[in-house]
């Protein structure tokens, strides 16, 4: 654990809260502050974390979400994180995306909790036309079945009367998000990243957190294998029908995270080159660029600070009527070659681990005929003891004295 008492050069005390939204680069920025967190602390910003997940199982307090089960280990989690906070006299940052669902009382709870820092908070937006899809390969990837013409629907519906709705809408409709988070503090305060759009330079979405953060973009080390890559459109289809066959009762949610989420999805599948990518059907579309001016002009409206342009939230415009890849209907000979290299990554692991078995086997054995001759020995230093009490009276007095010892010994106990 950091030591708050040693923040480094004394500056004020700053908060800044990273609420989101998912898919807009949050993994790859909580790994960085993560792993360069010691030294974030020598310059007085303190990432507060033991854990990698800790912000994570903080929010889940704070906003008292279910969560698979994970929800146990993190109860206090948000308390224990802003006594952190309170503690430390320079700038602290705090980030998670499903913070951006929180409900207006849990917003004035968790800025509460910080005492009289300077709180900011930050919000990392992508245009809709990428986010939409992204969001139901997500769910996908938590072992959701819903097809993607039927997540579609939910999420165009205006009643948005659907839990998916509910939950798509509470972390992605950015102007909502940053009113329920930032009603309370100064405009210049409230901070909107843009992601930018396709073909810009690989670092930019970096340089843009490194500066609402207050971070130097180039003495970090923002390499990183933490990363919620994406899918193509036969992979994407491939998991959601492993999903259909395992979720009742095959795999309980650790295995599934490990070997379905990590192994197939994240470190198998997503490496896979060429696939069609997901993207919005002609109608859903127009109706995101659409939705997209409207926020464009309310988020202009308010003054905040935005890092990057507006314009990164507008679609790009594409042509209608391309014959888009349907992930519902999707071409099987690309689903069976991903599954092909599904089922050779789960060999390669199940050898992996089999070897892992074996080796401890190994070591297990070994173990025990080190025990079995360790007894041999002792036993023949004990017979050789008795042989010895038979000629030598001395011997005879000290194995007289042990045994009295040892039974005195194990009538006390």
């Amino acid at each position: 654990m950091i030591d708050p008492a040693t923040p480094g050069p004394a500056v004020r005390r700053r908060v800044i809260v990273h609420v989101g939204a998912p898919k807009t680069g949050t993994s790859f920025v909580q790994d960085v502050l993560w792993r360069n967190r010691e030294q974030l602390a020598t310059q007085g910003v303190l990432y507060p974390a033991d854990r990698f997940d800790e912000h994570f199982l903080a929010a889940l307090d704070l906003m008292d979400l279910h969560w698979g089960g994970i929800e146990r280990e993190a109860v206090g989690a948000w308390d224990r994180l802003a006594e952190r906070v309170r503690a430390w006299s320079g700038t602290v940052i705090v980030s998670h995306e499903i913070l951006a669902v929180a409900s207006r009382e849990q917003v004035r709870r968790a800025l509460a909790s910080f005492g009289d820092a300077e709180v900011h908070v930050v919000l990392s937006a992508r245009d809709l036309a990428r986010q939409v899809p992204a969001e139901w390969q997500e769910n996908v990837k938590h072992r959701r079945t819903l097809g993607y013409r039927a997540f579609l629907d939910a999420v165009t519906d205006p009643a948005r009367s659907s839990e998916l709705a509910a939950w798509f809408w509470g972390v992605q409709e950015v102007p909502d998000v940053l009113d329920r988070w930032g009603s309370a503090l100064p405009p210049g305060q409230v901070h909107l990243v843009t992601v930018p759009k396709p073909g810009a330079p690989r670092d930019l979405l970096w340089q843009r957190f490194a500066s609402v953060l207050g971070l130097d973009p180039d003495a970090l080390r923002p390499e990183t294998d933490r990363t919620n890559p994406s899918l193509g459109v036969p992979e994407t289809a491939l998991l959601r029908r492993v999903n259909e066959r395992v979720n009742h009762g095959v795999l309980e949610g650790e295995d599934y995270r490990r070997f379905v989420r990590e192994l197939l999805a994240h470190r198998t599948l997503s490496r896979r080159a060429g696939s069609p990518r997901l993207e919005l059907p002609d109608d859903v579309r127009r109706w995101a660029a659409d939705l997209s001016e409207t926020w464009v002009e309310v988020l202009a409206s308010r003054g905040y600070d935005v890092v990057g342009s507006l314009d990164d939230l507008r679609p790009d415009p594409a042509a209608e009527g391309r014959g888009l890849t349907d992930p519902d209907h999707p071409d099987e000979a690309a689903v069976a070659q991903a599954a092909t290299d599904a089922v050779v990554a789960l060999l390669e692991e199940v050898t992996r681990l089999h070897g892992s078995e074996r080796f401890l086997l190994g070591e297990v054995g070994r173990l025990h005929v080190e025990l079995e001759r360790s007894r041999s020995l002792w036993f023949r230093f004990r017979r050789r003891v008795v042989l010895e009490a038979d000629r030598h009276r001395l011997v005879a007095l000290a194995l007289g004295a042990y045994r009295r010892a040892r039974g005195r010994s194990s009538r006390s106990a």
